[in-house]
């Protein structure tokens, strides 16, 4: 039996209320939304991923299948935490896929759909929408056949004036990536030449994050926060080898991805929540090709930047 949703269990609380109250009670549920959930289309999507990627097998396929179950499980929380009146007809793609390259396809398709939406919702859900696009930008790194590359610089915007929590969630973003340039720094004596390319690129990848952050920090009349000096590894952990090298990395993008979902999370300016998306796209991309390096599994994180 289909639960009922909120619009006909407030209608029937209305019901119940003694006639003296009259139509005053009833005038109260008027601001209501009962329109469709935004977020549907993206859950009905990750279904149809989910089932797609275990239908056409292989390991990495399994992988991907993992990725959108997760996503699937979260956004269908929140769809059913607001329990908006669904539509009779979808339009969900197909649950079957031909190819590698159209599951990487639809993976991309999903990125896009879940980034147009983020400048439009609630902050809560600008950061769970935000780690979405970030997930299938990770799942794609899997192989060439999905679409694996790394995003380019950041498409600058302008942000305008950021109130303090926004400010504050930046110039957190902006520490993370001042130790992440230290981090691709550091680690070069302790990695072979094949890495040259992806360390290179890495560096200067966060510092044009970094530049970013700067700019749109004292675009809203706020000072940027100068880099440590040096900085410590967590837990004290020592640096001595590749093995250790690689995972001070990974560390060092998982970092940036959780702060930049954190600026998702406490802004409504869609300029910046903009930047923050493709810096957090950045960080879930790279961080998975460097896990992929270390055999980390899994080596995709579904939801980047959150928990």
């Amino acid at each position: 039996m289909t639960p009922p949703n909120r619009r006909a269990v407030l209608r029937a609380a209305a019901l119940a209320v003694p006639a003296a109250v009259g139509l005053g009670a009833v005038a109260g549920c008027t601001d209501y939304d009962d329109s469709p959930d935004p977020l549907l289309p993206l859950l009905e999507t990750a279904e149809a991923d989910a089932s797609a990627a275990r239908a056409l097998g292989g390991p990495e396929a399994e992988q991907v299948a993992t990725v959108r179950s997760t996503h699937a499980g979260a956004l269908r929380r929140e769809v059913n935490r607001l329990n908006r009146p669904r539509p009779t007809a979808t339009s969900a793609p197909p649950a079957t896929v031909a190819s590698a390259e159209a599951l990487g396809q639809r993976l991309g398709d999903a990125r896009e759909q879940a980034a147009r939406l983020v400048p439009e919702l609630p902050a809560h859900r600008a950061g769970l929408v935000g780690a979405v696009t970030a997930g299938c930008a990770a799942a794609q790194q899997l192989g060439d056949a999905f679409g694996r590359g790394q995003p380019g610089p950041l498409r600058r915007v302008s942000a305008g004036p950021l109130d303090d929590s926004a400010v504050e969630a930046l110039q957190q973003a902006l520490a993370a990536e001042h130790a992440a340039e230290w981090v691709y720094t550091t680690v070069t004596a302790f990695l072979p030449g094949s890495y040259d390319n992806g360390l290179t690129e890495g560096r200067e990848a966060h510092r044009d994050r970094r530049l970013a952050c700067e700019t749109l920090l004292r675009r809203a009349g706020a000072t940027p926060r100068d880099a440590q000096v040096a900085y410590r590894t967590r837990d004290g952990e020592t640096v001595s080898d590749q093995d250790s090298a690689t995972h001070l990395v990974i560390t060092a993008e998982t970092d940036a991805a959780h702060a930049w979902h954190g600026v998702l999370e406490r802004t409504d300016v869609a300029g910046l929540r903009d930047v923050a998306t493709q810096a957090l796209v950045g960080s879930a991309t790279r961080g998975t090709s460097w896990r992929l390096d270390a055999d980390e599994n899994p080596a995709v994180i579904p939801l980047p930047g959150r928990g």
